[in-house]
């Protein structure tokens, strides 16, 4: 299917292989090996597959390919490999990419797992990284080296929703011949697309917003042709962390309603952003959308919308939190996000509780923070939800 269809055709058409039956819905071919007709087509098949032979589900399986066809259509890649978990493509990523002696520049606000990839897996194996807050363009000016490798980053930072400029921190790393690595799961491919951006690499954890209803677990790395055939593939195969055919079928599923979805989440993250700004027992509302955003024009520039998450901080600190948290009817306590369930999380107990006080406030976070993922409950329902929690504080 051309990839000129609007996104939402191809999130419902995009990749689709039938079998002989004539299937409707996708088929789940829940097969660990394939058979061969004879041992000529078996020798050939392990040197090069065409585009349907299929030699190992670790490697590749017919339902895997749907969803990967239909994510590259989607974003614009030439290629894409789809992972057991959002962490195993972050992770294989960095790693089949990187040797001892290589040199990467990450931004310092990443979320809790990424950044013990790079803070202290990375270095164990060799790998120098050096980190900036990627705000600000003179930091990844000062820290590129012309022997930087990589720069990583996620285009919009959990929790603190701080944006990237994506097309001036790649014009840095690209005059020293870096790839550029995003993690995009903030933004979701509905509303940005970074390769148009200048990404080399776009990163999914499809467990969020692809999934949307807390089912499965599952990542997706987009890229060239060679990155992904001839980087990442070898690596992913050799160690395992390849997605399932049932988990594909899921997410196949998922796609279908991903941009109905995504734009009915955004449109109530709007409105739930303006209606807490003005309780007096909160400290600060951070959304893209708000006027008041410190990085409004770049977040109008790169995004179609404010997105889906939106951070609030509660005035007197973790106890004020756990009992905004703790006095919610409709919002649950989770720290999944692009759920069609509400979820709001306290970040630092729970997916930065790794790092130290000195750590967190760095990077923004404090104990009053409470990350929202919004979902597609009644905007009107959640506002309420949301201020008789904080009237109770």
């Amino acid at each position: 299917m051309s990839d000129k269809r609007h996104p939402r055709t191809l999130l419902v058409h995009g990749g689709t292989r039938r079998s002989h039956y004539g299937e409707m819905s996708e088929a789940i071919f829940l097969t660990q090996s394939f058979v061969y007709p004879d041992a000529a087509t078996a020798e050939q098949r392990f040197i090069e597959s065409g585009p349907d032979e299929f030699v190992y589900a670790r490697y590749g399986n017919p339902t895997v390919r749907m969803f990967e066809e239909r994510m590259a259509l989607l974003e614009g890649s030439e290629d894409a490999f789809a992972t057991a978990s959002g962490m195993a493509a972050v992770s294989a990523t960095l790693f089949s990419g990187l040797k001892a002696g290589d040199h990467i520049v990450s931004s310092k606000a990443l979320f809790g797992s990424c950044l013990y990839n790079v803070e202290t897996l990375l270095p164990r194996f060799g790998v120098e990284v050096s980190f900036v807050d990627g705000t600000d363009l003179d930091q990844w000016r000062a820290a590129v080296r012309e022997d930087t490798k990589l720069v990583f980053f996620e285009a919009i930072a959990n929790p603190t929703l701080e944006i990237i400029d994506i097309a001036g921190v790649a014009e840095i790393a690209h005059r020293v011949g870096a790839k550029v690595v995003v993690d995009n799961v903030f933004a979701t491919p509905v509303f940005q697309r970074s390769l148009d951006l200048g990404a080399d690499v776009v990163i999914y954890s499809a467990t969020k917003h692809i999934d949307g209803q807390g089912r499965t677990l599952g990542g997706i790395v987009l890229g060239t042709r060679d990155f992904i055939r001839g980087t990442f593939e070898p690596y992913i195969k050799h160690t395992g962390g390849s997605m399932s055919p049932f988990t594909a079928w899921v997410m196949l599923k998922g796609l279908e309603t991903l941009d109905l979805r995504c734009r009915a989440q955004a449109e109530s993250a709007a409105r739930i952003a303006e209606a807490l700004a003005e309780h007096p027992a909160v400290e600060r509302v951070i959304y893209p959308g708000l006027p008041d955003f410190p990085q409004r024009e770049l977040a109008a520039r790169q995004m179609e919308t404010g997105g889906t998450m939106l951070t609030i901080v509660v005035r007197g600190g973790k106890q004020g939190a756990f009992r905004f948290l703790d006095g919610l009817d409709i919002a649950l306590i989770s720290n999944n996000l692009g759920d069609a369930r509400t979820i709001v999380t306290h970040p630092a107990t729970t997916t930065h509780q790794r790092l130290t006080p000195e750590s967190r406030a760095a990077i923004g976070i404090g104990d009053g923070m409470v990350r929202i993922s919004v979902g597609l409950e009644d905007a009107a329902d959640l506002i309420a939800d949301f201020r008789q929690a904080l009237d109770a504080i």
